[in-house]
């Protein structure tokens, strides 16, 4: 597949897709036409070159003196959206000296393949830094469908769903990377506040410590008590008209997390600045639902807090009496997540009344040491509700992995001052945090599925179309599902 700034292009005019926030690469549909030099070099190379075709390998070509003067061979495996998008990221990565990327189509080309390849693309193309840094030279890249193949308007369809999926996917990185001094629960709430002004039909509700503790939304007062930086509760919500289903989305927002008085050690403190990855990932999904006009009423719930140690932090001991009325003994004061949510889902349970209800949470150390990195646990009673988020995740490159929630530990739960308490010490700490959250569902339980994705949501290297740092994880699985179910 051809690279070079001078490759030749006979549309004057073709429909450009780009934003400054997704890498600051533009993706161009366009016609591509290449002559019968071209053709006899591709046809030699791939004859005298092991190439297995398998998705994401690549090879190249080099043509000192020519135009382009460099020509790439990448794999798409089987063809389908996953091959394709380990393609993309493969290119993206293989030619970041490069100004301009022009890409090949084949004729069989579908909306799906182009989907995959601009995530890819654009993925693997993000970068986060604060400091001065020296960005990758790509900057165009021109996807050329042959003339016989699929539609270019269908094809521009897929590439604007890939847009909108790798815009959402970038802001979510974006907030969990941020550095925590800089990143408190009011940044947080008027971060989602501008990105929602851009988004038609998005409406934003921030609640202060004022309207919390005016509304009993204790747990999230609790945790965030002992920092000087305030808690929030973000709403977000999109409302199309005529919509027959209701989704909440729920998202774990601790924007740092010491452990309060069961203060973590050091090595366990320093990325804790992505323990609320769960919020931003639900706030960037439904952003992205609404920008892709989806016939469904999602509303996101972003309970934020600063988990720090001071005078007022909570202690071990204490009692906290969650929005509903449910009562929390607390038991680890580094347990604190499963504290906001609980506040948050009996809310959306109690005054929103959806008809499903998922939370994503960097919950417990136990989920990574399960699972490891890629892969989240995923709770739920109901076998249709976690098929089709399984399904979701295998289709959007992300995963899933359903973990039983047995009933034999829930005795754990018991208290002798209040309902349940915070955290226990019979082991099985992922499968006990959900069983936790299961008490704020209320009639929902049948509706609801908790995704504990604490490991996936940090990559310690660049791998496929992730960057080092935060994945997003969760924004592209939520948003195929979200998809389908509409």
């Amino acid at each position: 597949m051809p690279a070079g700034g001078d490759t030749t292009i006979d549309d004057p005019s073709p429909e450009e897709l780009t934003d400054a926030r997704v890498a600051a690469v533009r993706l161009t549909l366009a016609r591509l036409k290449l002559g019968p030099a071209d053709l006899d070099d591709v046809t030699a190379f791939l004859a005298d070159v092991e190439h297995s075709g398998s998705a994401g390998t690549l090879h190249k070509l080099p043509r000192a003196g020519r135009r382009p003067d460099l020509l790439l061979f990448v794999g798409v495996g089987a063809g389908d959206e996953a091959g394709w998008r380990a393609a993309g990221a493969k290119l993206a990565r293989s030619a970041s000296g490069e100004p301009t990327l022009t890409v090949l189509l084949p004729d069989d080309v579908t909306p799906a393949a182009v989907r995959g390849l601009g995530e890819g693309l654009w993925l693997a193309s993000y970068r986060f830094r604060l400091g001065a840094d020296e960005p990758p030279e790509l900057r165009r890249v021109v996807l050329a469908p042959p003339p016989s193949g699929t539609a270019s308007t269908d094809l521009a369809a897929g590439l604007a769903v890939a847009k909108v999926t790798a815009e959402s996917t970038v802001l979510a990185r974006d907030l969990t990377n941020m550095p925590s001094d800089e990143k408190t629960p009011a940044w947080f709430a008027k971060r989602v506040e501008k990105a929602a002004a851009g988004v038609p039909g998005v409406t934003v509700t921030v609640r202060d410590p004022k309207i919390l503790a005016e509304q009993g939304f204790n747990a999230i007062l609790a945790v965030g008590g002992g920092s000087t930086r305030g808690p929030r509760l973000v709403e977000l919500s999109w409302r199309p008209r005529g919509a027959q289903r209701h989704v909440v989305l729920v998202g774990k927002g601790i924007t740092f997390d010491t452990g309060g008085i069961c203060v973590k050690p050091l090595s366990g403190m320093k990325l804790m600045r992505k323990d609320m990855a769960g919020a931003a990932a639900v706030v960037a999904t439904t952003l992205a639902a609404a920008s892709l006009r989806l016939p469904l009423r999602i509303t996101a719930l972003a309970p934020l807090a600063e988990n720090a140690l001071g005078a007022d932090s909570f202690r071990p001991g204490d009692v906290v009496r969650h929005y509903g009325g449910i009562t929390s003994e607390i038991h680890n004061t580094d347990a604190e997540g499963r504290l906001v949510l609980g506040d948050a889902m009996a809310y959306a349970v109690r005054r929103l009344r959806p008809d499903a209800i998922i939370d994503l949470a960097t919950l417990t150390g136990a989920q990574g040491v399960a699972l490891g990195k890629r892969t989240a646990a995923l709770y739920s009673h109901n076998d249709t509700l976690a098929g089709q988020l399984a399904d979701a995740a295998a289709t959007a490159g992300e995963s899933v992995w359903r973990m039983p929630l047995h009933d034999d530990y829930v005795e754990a739960l018991d208290s002798d001052v209040a309902d349940i308490v915070n955290s226990t010490d019979v082991g099985a700490g992922s499968l006990m945090a959900a069983l936790y959250l299961r008490e704020f569902t209320g009639g929902l339980r049948q509706q609801w599925a908790h995704v504990d994705m604490s490991s996936s949501a940090w990559a310690d290297s660049a791998d496929g179309e992730l960057a080092k740092g935060a994945t997003g994880w969760g924004v592209r699985t939520l948003l195929r599902w979200l998809e389908t179910t509409s």
